[in-house]
C-alpha cells in the first residue's frame, strides 16, 4: 500500500522521510485559512475539518490504491486561534501575542483509503511555553523569515527553539505531523509504520517521491 502525503509542507515532508519508508507527495488544493474569529473551544475540530480537506482533495485525483495523510495545525490561545501569517505585521502581533505565556499546538491528522473511501482521524495536542520576548527579539527572530508559513509565527525545529522555554507533550506536533499519532491511525487502516521503516531499514530503502498528480508549492 503506497502512503500520499497531502501536504506541501517541507516540514511534514521531513518528518515522514525521517522514517526511511516510501511514500509520495501530493500537495492539496484545498484552502487552509483559518476562519476569522474562531473560538479556540472550536480549535480541534477544525484542524479536523482543514486535514479533512485536504485529504479529500488529493484522494479525489488520485488512481489506485493509497492511504492519503492529511494534517492541519493550529497555535491555540485562550483567546484566540493563530494559523499561517499573512504577513510581518501579523506574524509580529502572533508573537507577542505567544510572548511569556503558554499556548497549545493542536494537529488535526486524516487518513483516507482510495479504494474503499474509509478514513481514520485524530487530534494530537501539546503544551508549549514562551520565554519573555522584548521588540529587539521579536525583530531578530522575524528578520530570520522564519515565521513566513508556520502557524503562529515560529518554527520550533530551527532558530524558533531559542523562544521556547519548554514543551509538554509530543514534540513532533509542534513541527506539524505528530509521528505516534499517525503511526497508530494508520495502524487502524492495516499500515504497521514501525514494521514498514524496520523492513526498508533492513533493506537500505525508503525514500520520498512528488506525485505527478499534485502542483509544486
Amino acid at each position: 500500500m503506497r502512503l500520499v502525503l497531502a501536504s506541501a509542507s517541507p516540514r511534514r515532508r521531513e518528518l515522514l522521510a525521517g522514517l526511511g519508508v516510501p511514500f509520495e507527495v501530493a500537495p492539496s488544493r484545498a484552502p487552509e485559512r483559518v476562519p476569522p474569529g474562531l473560538n479556540p473551544s472550536t480549535a480541534a475540530a477544525t484542524a479536523l475539518e482543514l486535514a479533512r480537506a485536504k485529504a479529500r482533495n488529493v484522494a479525489a485525483r488520485l488512481d489506485g490504491e493509497a492511504l492519503v495523510i492529511g494534517a492541519d495545525t493550529l497555535v491555540v490561545l485562550p483567546d484566540r486561534v493563530l494559523g499561517k501569517p499573512a504577513s510581518s505585521g501579523e506574524a509580529r502581533e502572533m508573537l507577542r501575542a505567544l510572548s511569556g505565556r503558554g499556548h497549545t499546538v493542536v494537529t488535526g491528522v486524516v487518513i483516507i483509503e482510495t479504494t474503499t473511501g474509509r478514513s481514520v482521524e485524530g487530534v494530537e495536542e501539546t503544551r508549549v511555553f514562551f520565554r519573555n520576548l522584548d521588540d529587539e527579539a521579536i525583530r531578530a527572530y522575524l528578520a530570520t523569515g522564519e515565521p513566513a508559513d508556520k502557524a503562529g509565527a515560529y518554527a520550533v525545529q530551527g532558530v524558533g527553539s531559542l523562544l521556547v522555554e519548554r514543551i509538554e507533550g509530543c514534540y513532533f506536533n509542534v513541527v506539524g505531523l505528530p509521528l505516534g499519532r499517525l503511526a497508530g491511525l494508520l495502524k487502524e487502516v492495516g499500515y504497521d509504520l514501525l514494521a514498514e521503516a524496520a523492513s526498508q531499514a533492513a533493506q537500505g530503502g525508503g525514500g520520498t517521491r512528488r506525485s505527478s498528480r499534485g502542483p509544486a508549492q
